[in-house]
């Protein structure tokens, strides 16, 4: 009889816990949230967060004013990786002007 009751505790102890860090019964159309089916946990990022971008010619102030939003396992690299594509094409864009400046300043002299 002690090894039942044992055995119920430690039960309910773990159903306690198992529900109350959120990953019980599916809520809604789907578990935690995401697509019906979904492992509880595992869920997709937000598409609905609001894009990472940089002003049309950036400065440094606006490269460290960036934020990213957290993901399960740090930054969203989507967002990461767009914001780096518009810093290198800004970046191109003035090393093409400045370029383009230096040769006209040569052939005035």
């Amino acid at each position: 009889m002690t090894v039942f009751l044992v055995v119920v505790a430690v039960a309910a102890v773990g159903a306690t816990a198992f529900f109350a860090v959120g990953r019980g019964w599916p809520r809604g159309s789907g578990s935690s949230g995401g697509e019906p089916g979904a492992l509880p946990g595992l869920v997709e990022p937000t598409p609905s967060l609001p894009p990472v971008l940089l002003p049309e010619h950036p400065s440094a102030t606006d490269i460290g004013s960036v934020r990213f939003s957290l993901g399960l396992r740090g930054y969203r690299m989507d967002q990461v990786d767009e914001v780096l594509d518009s810093l290198a094409a800004a970046l191109a864009e003035r090393d093409a002007l400045i370029e383009a400046l230096q040769e006209q300043n040569r052939e005035r002299r």
